[in-house]
């Protein structure tokens, strides 16, 4: 039976007072060697019951405190006893609380550490990234001033390349700009009806030659003439949908296809972004929407991307109070869903 620690008090005084009421009651009924004897029993009486209150209230809960405290700083919090011998309420506090302040503290160290990680790997990615483009626009330039210039072809030829390298820099800062704003929760996303057809037919029409050059084929799975209007900034939509399209191209298969529906809810619409290219394996699922990661490491920028589109995509989906769900088989493609808001006067 668990006794806690006042009941266990009140028990012990009652105990004590109960021995010292009876030797006084029959003090007088004893002889001077019975008296003495009765003291001798009433003192051990006492002392023993004083002392087993103190080591079960007191000494054996403050042992145990220690010992939890010892196993805590061993990080072998499972081990930790949350039982005693009698239930000491202020003492089992005592030991909870600091078993829990321990526990979260660790938690924050380890997140920290997390954090840390996270943080050289992106510096780390970030430094690969701005050099990439910069010594390839350094290189054709140092080329033309050592005395390329001088042969037209050459000349238009290094230029033309310089310039692509300095546009995808250009690109990959605003990426970066982009993604801070929106980590600071300063981007304030400009919603208005717009139709969702029209904008996806418009971003095929962007990205058509480059999933020609891999054969693939884009689909649009609407009826004819089929209007899905939305409510949200049609412009970072039409970003979510060129990232997520041109994604599937880059790891889609060779003559492959790619197919983008439309399902009415009765308040919101889900979008499906759906390839059957080589899929994601389980390990990358949960990775994919970090910042400069790509599930094929061997891969160029100019082949995989920076590495952004999918985190910038996340971020765009998230400020319109939903999210991108991913589904993935290897060799059987790979499925993004997300919600957007009906408009108004749908």
């Amino acid at each position: 039976m668990n006794l806690n620690s006042r009941t266990l008090a009140l028990l012990v005084s009652l105990a004590v007072a109960l021995v010292l009421t009876a030797f006084l009651a029959l003090a007088s009924y004893f002889s001077s060697k019975g008296l003495m004897a009765a003291l001798v029993l009433v003192f051990i009486c006492c002392f023993l019951l004083i002392y087993l209150s103190y080591e079960a209230l007191v000494f054996r809960e403050i042992k145990n405190v220690y010992s939890s405290l010892e196993k805590i700083k061993k990080q072998e919090y499972r081990k930790v006893e949350g039982r005693s011998l009698f239930t000491a309420d202020p003492l089992k506090k005592i030991k909870d609380d600091i078993y829990l302040i321990a526990e979260r503290k660790q938690q924050e160290i380890d997140e920290l550490k997390h954090l840390q990680v996270m943080r050289r790997e992106f510096l780390a990615d970030v430094s690969h990234e701005l050099k990439t483009p910069i010594f390839a626009a350094q290189g054709f330039i140092h080329t033309l001033l050592d005395g390329a210039m001088d042969d037209p072809k050459v000349r238009d030829k290094f230029l033309q390349k310089a310039a692509n390298s300095l546009d995808g820099l250009d690109t990959l800062v605003q990426d970066l700009i982009s993604i801070s704003q929106f980590e600071k929760g300063v981007v304030k996303m400009e919603k208005q009806d717009f139709d969702a057809v029209q904008l996806a037919h418009e971003v095929f029409e962007q990205l058509e030659q480059k999933a020609s050059n891999r054969n693939i084929s884009l689909h649009l799975d609407v009826d004819p003439g089929e209007k899905v209007m939305l409510h949200a900034d049609p412009n970072r939509i039409r970003q979510v949908f060129i990232n997520l399209v041109d994604n599937a191209i880059k790891y889609g298969r060779t003559g492959g296809n790619i197919w983008v529906s439309f399902a009415e809810g009765r308040k919101r619409y889900t979008i499906t972004v759906k390839d059957d290219g080589t899929g994601i394996g389980q390990e990358h699922i949960n990775r994919i929407f970090e910042r400069f990661y790509r599930i094929d490491k061997s891969r160029s920028r100019d082949s995989g991307g920076s590495g952004l589109g999918l985190a910038i995509s996340k971020h765009i989906i998230e400020a319109h109070r939903s999210i991108i769900a991913v589904k993935s088989e290897l060799g059987k493609g790979t499925t993004l869903r997300f919600k957007l808001t009906k408009a108004k006067g749908a």
